[in-house]
C-alpha cells in the first residue's frame, strides 16, 4: 500500500522557524512556517502526492535539519538530500535550473529565465521562484531583481539578505 503521510516536523532556527516535510525518503518541503504562500504551497504538495500531513520524524528530516544548521553556520554550501519537487513542469524546470545557481553568487530573474531558454518569461519564472517549497536547498534566494533589489522571498526580503551575506561571508575554499 502506498504511504499517504507527507511527515513533517517544525524547526526553529536563527532564520525563523521552518516547516520540513519528506515523502518516501524524499524531501518535499523545507520552508517558511509563517510564509504567505503556506496554505497555497501545503495544498499543492498534499494534492499532487495525494497525502496528508502527520508530524513525525523520520531519517531525511533529522539529515536535514543537520544539513540546514550546518548552512547557516557557515560549514556547508551544498546540500546532499534527495528531493521530491512538487509542481507543474515548468516550475520543476526553473527550481532545477535554481539548483544551478553555485553558493555564494546571485543572477537575475531576466538571467534565470535565459537560463531556462525562455526569456520572454521573467514574470512567469518569478512566480515558478516563488512556489518553491524548498528554500535555501533550492536557492530561490539567489536570485535578484535587474536593478540590483532583492525582490521578493517567502522568509522576507531581510532573511533573504542575511542568506545572500552569510553565503558572501564564506568564498569557496
Amino acid at each position: 500500500m502506498k504511504n499517504n503521510n507527507i511527515k513533517i516536523q517544525y524547526y526553529k532556527t536563527k532564520i525563523g522557524e521552518l516547516i520540513l516535510g519528506s515523502f518516501e525518503g524524499n524531501l518535499c518541503i523545507l520552508d517558511f512556517r509563517y510564509s504567505k504562500k503556506r496554505t497555497t504551497i501545503d495544498n499543492r504538495i498534499k494534492t499532487g502526492l495525494k497525502a496528508n500531513f502527520l508530524e513525525e520524524e523520520d531519517e531525511i528530516l533529522a539529515e536535514t535539519k543537520k544539513q540546514v544548521a550546518e548552512y547557516l553556520d557557515g560549514n556547508r554550501k551544498e546540500f546532499d538530500i534527495p528531493l521530491l519537487m512538487v509542481g507543474t513542469d515548468f516550475q520543476k524546470n526553473v527550481w532545477n535550473a535554481l539548483l544551478k545557481i553555485p553558493y555564494g553568487t546571485t543572477i537575475t530573474y531576466l538571467q534565470l529565465a535565459k537560463n531556462i531558454g525562455n526569456a520572454k518569461a521573467v514574470r512567469a519564472v518569478a512566480n515558478a521562484d516563488g512556489a518553491n517549497a524548498m528554500a535555501v536547498i533550492i536557492p530561490c534566494h539567489r536570485v535578484i531583481e535587474s536593478n540590483g533589489g532583492l525582490g521578493g522571498y517567502g522568509g522576507g526580503v531581510a532573511i533573504k539578505k542575511q542568506l545572500l551575506e552569510l553565503e558572501k561571508g564564506n568564498p569557496e575554499q
